[in-house]
């Protein structure tokens, strides 16, 4: 009985339980019950940090769709407008000097007095249209055939050169012809509604 009692305390010490009542009689007086250990309390598993919540980029706006350029007629409108100013100086040299007749009919049958004859009255009538819608100066002043100076850095547009031009300028050359600029020019007024393709209109008598 005792050997039993033994075996069955030892192995309630080695698991951690309670002696049974039978063994109090066999401790020493004073001697306490051993409390049964503690179980060491499980550790509990750490709660995984949460994700920190990703702040929301700001929203990029949407490209903006290219909007098409207004149109502008100004080119358009300033090439008519061009157009129809080169019309109507014809015209005025046709009403004054009758030039287009004179430049459209062939000249082989006839002598050169009866050109000379038409060419005064020509020139009459449209030098009054220049006259009177222009004013013109030489671009470079001085008579033809005259030995002049071509300065370093001229215009192109100004002065043309004939020949050939060696080196850099300035360069020493004839004067040919002494060139025209426009200072002043006054279109002629352009009213609506007229077709300015009609240099001269046809003549009919009756």
């Amino acid at each position: 009985m005792r050997i039993a009692l033994a075996f069955s305390c030892f192995f309630r010490l080695l698991f951690g339980k309670k002696l049974p009542a039978e063994a109090a009689a066999y401790l020493p007086e004073g001697a306490l019950a051993l409390p049964a250990p503690k179980a060491e309390p499980k550790a509990e598993p750490k709660p995984e940090p949460k994700p920190e919540p990703k702040k929301a980029e700001p929203a990029k706006p949407e490209p903006r769709k290219a909007e098409a350029p207004p149109r502008d007629d100004r080119p358009k409108n300033l090439a008519q407008h061009h157009k129809d100013g080169a019309l109507a100086m014809l015209t005025l040299l046709q009403r004054e000097g009758r030039l287009v007749d004179f430049l459209t009919e062939s000249l082989d049958g006839h002598d050169d007095a009866s050109i000379g004859a038409a060419a005064r009255d020509i020139h009459r009538g449209c030098k009054k249209v220049l006259d009177g819608h222009f004013t013109l100066e030489a671009v470079l002043p001085g008579e033809e055939e005259e030995r002049i100076t071509v300065p370093k850095g001229f215009d192109p547009a100004e002065i043309r050169l004939v020949g050939e031009a060696r080196g850099e300028p300035p360069f020493k050359g004839t004067l040919r012809h002494h060139g025209w600029r426009a200072t002043s020019a006054k279109l002629p007024a352009l009213a609506d509604g007229v077709d300015r393709t009609v240099i001269a209109p046809a003549e009919v008598e009756l």
